[in-house]
């Protein structure tokens, strides 16, 4: 079955222009709105230091641009270097709107491999027949799960197995015995995704635009909102070799398990391709998620930031997040259901606010926006990750941030629950890089654990997964103040509140404070 869907999409291009920059850059991005509703753009992975007024989630730092209106982004790059990418964050516009960030090193450096012959960008997408803003607002209203995507696409091609003759499929062309660096970016909505080139070897060398130590590998595994930089040699026989991705799960309700296909075709080659030559994990192999994920370790090159793991002695902020996915009553009246679909941290569901808690939090003259209280812990201990039975866990809406000082050195554990179906999170901080110190199955043991955490080379992450019986522990010193927002950046769950904001304070000088705020911020409806 064929199908043709109008999106939202920048520049006529799906998925949109790539912006390649060098380390250290200010960029400066206009944005015009020529759309029929208003959304926001955000630079997934750029730290922006003192900058969250130029962040871009919804109601977090700013109001939507608002039709036939523009916005200009100021982008400042510090440490970041490989590959970012940028999106829409309003309701699930960024299933269309979305595209590359491309971070060169700055002049005088090298990367920390011998320099690729080439390189390609590899954007993995969620595909739906229709439009994503009214597909999740038709959910939302009638209380019920959006659907399964239709398709996935490579760089907005469906490839060869769903069975519509018009399908396109990406193709990139290499030469014998040339190396090439991939960026692959998961811009999946709800879908972590294997991928893999066949009879290739993959390297992966940076995670998140952070140089990580190489290791060798037949698959990736990428979580919605991470980055990988990855070689590969076109060393094989000259031919035709099926890319391929296909997501994976550990959830009670898994997504559609479809392997959409690419080709990695050699120069002058001219011959077909064996779909029956794909081979991929199953869907539901945590073994292999897990032989992945353990592999990504920092690497002490020149080209990163030097290792700086806040220590046992040095964290003075701790905080214990459980995640679920629970029910709320469903009052409008478009519900189907008596019970809507909620998503919570700590039992709190987050409501977005008419006006952005940056505003509200600097200008410290508009109130009743957002409090400054979510809980340091959950409000009830039980077995999290295993029989439920009995427990009545109640879930409040709100508007509730997190608040630590300027220079705190912040633990923060994640940790899954059975609530709901199940499953993974990957959980997405604006403003920071942290590092990935622990992870392990079961409930959290605060006694225990900690003793088994990697403070010697722990990766740094922007985006972590949560296994969905398990928990992970990161650290960070909070030392860019402003207002990040947190949140499972699997859209259904974010649509059901599974976030918070983080607000670091200020320091005690200009240069550990907020840049001033902006006067070409777009209004908001009720300001």
């Amino acid at each position: 079955m064929c199908n043709t869907s109008t999106l939202l999409v920048v520049n006529n291009s799906y998925p949109g222009p790539e912006i390649r920059v060098h380390r250290g850059d200010t960029v400066f991005v206009n944005v015009h709105n020529r759309g029929k509703y208003g959304f926001t753009i955000h630079w997934h992975g750029v730290k922006q230091p003192r900058n969250p007024w130029f962040d871009g989630p919804e109601f977090i730092t700013q109001c939507p641009i608002r039709p036939r209106t523009n916005f200009t982004y100021k982008i400042i790059l510090s440490e970041e270097i490989g590959t970012l990418w940028w999106h829409a964050h309003s309701d699930w516009t960024r299933g269309s709107v979305h595209g590359a960030i491309v971070i060169l090193p700055a002049e005088n450096e090298t990367y920390p491999f011998p320099t690729p012959d080439g390189e390609q960008t590899i954007i993995l997408e969620s595909w739906y027949n229709g439009n994503f803003k009214k597909i999740i607002d038709k959910a939302l209203a009638a209380g019920t799960p959006p659907p399964q995507p239709d398709a996935y696409a490579i760089n907005g091609h469906l490839g060869d197995t769903y069975g519509c003759p018009t399908d396109t499929i990406f193709r990139m062309e290499v030469d014998y015995e040339k190396t090439y660096l991939l960026r692959i970016i998961n811009a999946a909505m709800n879908e972590q995704q294997f991928f893999t080139i066949m009879n290739h070897t993959l390297t992966v060398v940076a995670v998140d635009a952070s140089y990580v130590r190489r290791f060798k590998s037949d698959y990736l595994l990428i979580s919605p909102g991470q980055t990988m930089d990855v070689l590969v040699s076109a060393n094989r026989n000259a031919g035709q070799y099926y890319m391929a991705t296909r997501p994976s799960s550990d959830s009670d309700v898994p997504p559609v398990d479809f392997i959409t296909t690419g080709i990695f075709q050699y120069t002058n080659f001219v011959g077909g391709s064996n779909a029956s030559l794909i081979t991929l994990p199953a869907m539901n192999n945590t073994d292999a998620m897990l032989n992945f994920i353990s592999r990504i370790r920092n690497t002490n090159v020149t080209q990163n930031p030097p290792i700086n793991v806040p220590a046992d002695t040095d964290i003075n902020r701790r905080v214990f997040i459980t995640l679920a996915v629970n029910d709320l009553p469903c009052k409008n009246s478009k519900c189907v259901v008596s019970d809507g679909f909620a998503a919570s941290l700590n039992n709190v569901s987050f409501v977005y606010p008419h006006i952005d808690v940056l505003q509200a939090y600097y200008s410290r003259n508009i109130r009743g926006v957002f409090a400054e209280n979510f809980p340091f812990l959950p409000p009830e201990f039980y077995d999290f990750t295993g029989n439920l039975t009995g427990v009545v866990s109640a879930v409040e809406v709100g508007t509730r941030a997190i608040c630590v000082n300027y220079g705190d050195a912040v633990e923060i554990v994640l940790q899954s629950t059975q609530m709901g179906a199940g499953g993974s999170h990957p959980i997405h901080l604006h403003g920071y890089s942290f590092y990935w110190v622990g992870a392990g199955f079961g409930n959290f043991n605060g006694e225990t654990d900690p003793s088994t955490y990697n403070l010697v080379d722990p990766p740094l992450m922007n985006t972590i997964d949560v296994p969905g019986t398990g928990w992970v522990a990161i650290r960070f010193f909070a030392n860019n103040p402003g207002v990040w927002y947190m949140h499972c950046h699997f859209e259904r769950h974010t649509s059901w509140g599974m976030s918070t904001v983080l607000i670091v304070r200020n320091g005690s000088t200009i240069e550990t404070s907020i840049r001033p705020r902006p006067s070409t911020m777009p209004r908001c409806h009720r300001t």
